[in-house]
């Protein structure tokens, strides 16, 4: 169960790493600002991931009935901060009871979608959504740095 562990640890501390980055805007309406090339906002990134982890992982995995709508992660606008960090929080605490019920053999079975590709087990996938998580935490800590470089 240490492999299992170990990755719900790392889903956790994203998590709690994203909000903190949402925490240190200086200005709420920074969440929502994008700069030279870049498309898409610290805000909408968090949507994003809160949808793309409660789907993956809350309704395929957990069964939670989560429905996600992955459009509208994209063009929201002016999510108040709070109701963000609440999200997280959610997200958090479904990762890590949804996890909790996973068995290590579970981790071998074939992931019931092929969005990942085919035959893609759900140990691979619970690492590619990882991955996914840690990219955009990136991102948003981009964002933050340039809109707020003296928050930290």
């Amino acid at each position: 169960m240490q492999q299992l562990a170990d990755i719900t640890h790392f889903y956790l501390h994203g998590i709690e790493k994203l909000s903190e980055e949402l925490k240190h805007f200086q200005k709420e309406e920074e969440l929502w600002k994008v700069t030279g090339d870049i498309s898409n906002s610290a805000g909408n990134l968090s949507l994003h991931l809160v949808g793309n982890l409660n789907h993956f992982i809350g309704t395929q995995l957990g069964k939670t009935g989560y429905v996600r709508d992955r459009d509208n992660e994209f063009v929201s606008r002016d999510v108040h901060r709070d109701v963000l960090l609440r999200m997280l929080n959610e997200t958090k605490s479904m990762i890590e009871k949804v996890l909790s019920e996973i068995t290590e053999e579970e981790l071998l079975k074939i992931y019931p979608l092929n969005s990942f590709g085919e035959g893609k087990t759900t140990g691979f996938v619970l690492l590619m959504l990882l991955g996914h998580l840690n990219y955009h935490l990136g991102q948003v800590n981009y964002l933050r740095r340039f809109f707020s470089p003296t928050a930290l």
